[in-house]
């Protein structure tokens, strides 16, 4: 017998839309299935080998397959709006949703595919602006709504998910062809411009561990440079982490190392915030193996 998640996966990959499987009951990928988006397949033969053992739930890789699924998720038990979201029939991300459209002048686009959530949220399916390459976010539009595009992945229809906040399935609520994105929403998910780049100067001891520790420096910053969409966060985190080592040793400075890390994040796409924090959790996790130089 077909696994629904396994006859939405063909479905989702008939119709062009890259898919990929998630653990079992879970909304992570199976351990050590790693560069989903760039593995993400509609070929029916992969799609049936990587289901034909287990009963995978499914993803759907948004920006290769050319979407933009806006997630508006519900509060969990205890969760109330911020300051800025406090207002009158405000109950959720459907709420938020609804009146951030009527602020842009816009209808709420409910005529979409919709997928409703484990938790009783919705997925709403847009196809994104030929050409266009926007990032996935994280509240960006307001509470409780996160968007997925490129770098990131929904949930497909099928998929039941046992997790500690919420057991259910994802399902169909409303059956579509997804429109285009509303040019207002498209203005609002556009990424703003990157801020003047400021060169950053790492004053390095001029001893005979010089060459090294610049190549130290390079190299990290060369893997940033070169990391993969769904990867740029495990690679900032990976950079930092390895340059604390030698922070944590006193070779290098912790300051002017910091700010380079977060301005190459920043670069690749991530938020301020996001990149100073994963900047910080890196360099916390390197210190706790200092590298010391020997004196020179």
């Amino acid at each position: 017998m077909t696994v629904p998640a396994l006859r939405y996966a063909l479905a989702a990959a008939a119709r062009g839309w890259p898919v990929f499987p998630l653990a079992a009951g879970d909304k992570a990928p199976p351990r050590g299935f790693t560069d989903w988006e760039k593995r993400a397949t509609c070929d029916p033969e992969q799609v049936h080998a990587w289901w034909q053992h287990r009963p995978y739930n499914a993803g759907i890789a948004t920006g290769p397959a050319g979407l933009v699924v806006i997630d508006l998720d519900v509060p969990k038990p205890g969760q109330h709006p911020p300051p800025a979201w406090n207002l009158p029939g405000i109950g959720d991300g459907a709420d938020v949703f609804a009146l951030l459209c009527q602020r842009a002048g816009i209808g709420v686009p409910w005529e979409t595919l919709q997928v409703r959530t484990r938790r009783g949220g919705l997925h709403l399916y847009f196809t994104a602006p030929p050409g266009t390459r926007l990032p996935s976010t994280n509240g960006t539009l307001g509470w409780l709504i996160d968007t997925r595009a490129w770098g990131g992945y929904v949930v497909a229809p099928g998929s039941t998910v046992t997790l500690p906040d919420g057991t259910g399935r994802y399902t169909v609520q409303h059956a579509t062809a997804p429109p285009a994105l509303p040019p207002a929403l498209f203005k609002l998910l556009q990424p703003a411009p990157l801020p003047a780049k400021r060169p950053v100067h790492v004053p390095i001891p001029d001893n005979r561990h010089s060459a090294y520790l610049r190549a130290a420096l390079n190299r990290e910053l060369d893997h940033l440079a070169a990391a993969r969409p769904g990867q740029r966060n495990r690679a900032l985190f990976g950079a930092a982490a390895a340059l604390g080592e030698l922070i944590a040793g006193g070779a290098l400075p912790e300051a002017e190392v910091k700010e380079l890390l977060e301005q190459g994040g920043v670069e690749l796409g991530l938020s301020r915030g996001e990149a100073a924090r994963t900047v910080a959790s890196g360099l916390r996790h390197g210190a706790r193996r200092p590298r010391h130089l020997s004196a020179a």
